[in-house]
């Protein structure tokens, strides 16, 4: 009698593990993509396709279109010209009321995050 010798076994993928390595493989080209073409923008952006960056000091200094005031030798305010009248105003000298008002119509959560509200970043990104 001969001995049955034992078959060797052939690991055969299945069809489900090929579908998974599938879907990661998507998953990690799409994250790459989008990695990419945030950097492209911001490369973009760098190079003024957008249209021109303002240069810091002009960020940092903005020009205001003030109320020209006219006042008379004895400082008394005579009269104002004026495209826009605006007045500085500094934040000490704003309402709490206002300011709570402020925070509450564009960020209900202002005090509850360190400045990126991520669950209002998510909502923002869905359709």
């Amino acid at each position: 009698m001969a001995k049955a010798t034992p078959k060797s076994k052939k690991t055969t993928k299945t069809p489900a593990s090929n579908t998974n390595l599938k879907y990661i493989k998507w998953f990690w080209i799409a994250f790459a993509s989008g990695i990419l073409l945030i950097a492209l923008m911001f490369l973009l952006a760098s190079f003024g396709v957008f249209g021109e960056m303002p240069k810091f000091a002009e960020l940092e200094n903005p020009q205001n279109d003030l109320a020209t005031q006219i006042i008379s030798s004895d400082g008394v305010q005579i009269g104002t010209f004026f495209k826009e009248n605006r007045t500085p105003v500094q934040y000490e000298d704003l309402p709490k009321f206002l300011v709570d008002a402020l925070v509450a119509t564009e960020d209900a959560r202002y005090y509850k995050h360190s400045g990126i509200d991520a669950r209002g970043t998510l909502r923002a990104f869905s359709f």
